[in-house]
Formats: structure tokens, C-alpha cells, sequence
């Protein structure tokens, strides 16, 4: 995470952005009032997509036994339906 103050984070926001965005490198702004973090909208979506699916019930459990689960007893991934 980069740390800048708002000072030099108006002085670079173009750079500061962009290396956001290619390397999804958040930004923590310092400012007097307090601080705020930008983060890329690839992050941003990841973090919404994660948080939704952990309001799905038992879906951890589901994930960790399917982890357990041998490949013996999976299905080929060509004669998966979708």
C-alpha cells in the first residue's frame, strides 16, 4: 500500500492512479481530518463479490469439501454443464 499525504497525492494523482489501477496498488491519503483509501475497480469489484458470496449460507463448507474432494470423483471438466 502506498502512503502519500493529500499534499503530493494532488500533485501526482495522474501516476498515483495509474499505478492503482495496472498494479491494483491502493493508496492510503493522509489528511488532517482523517485518512481515506483508493483502491483500483478491479479490487473494488473483488471485494463486493467476495462479500456477497459470504452471505451465502454453508457455501464455506461447500467450498472446503469440494477441496477435500479426490479428482477420482470429480467430472471431467468437459462434461461439465453449464
Amino acid at each position: 500500500m502506498l502512503n502519500t499525504n493529500i499534499t503530493n497525492f494532488r500533485k501526482n494523482i495522474f501516476g498515483m492512479l495509474e499505478q492503482t489501477i495496472k498494479y491494483n496498488e491502493p493508496i492510503n491519503i493522509n489528511t488532517k481530518d482523517g485518512n481515506a483509501v483508493v483502491i483500483s475497480e478491479e479490487d473494488y469489484n473483488g471485494l463486493m463479490e467476495t462479500l456477497y458470496l459470504s452471505t451465502i449460507p454453508n457455501l464455506k463448507e461447500k467450498i472446503l469439501e469440494g477441496i477435500k474432494t479426490p479428482l477420482s470423483e470429480c467430472v471431467p471438466e468437459n462434461e461439465v454443464e453449464w
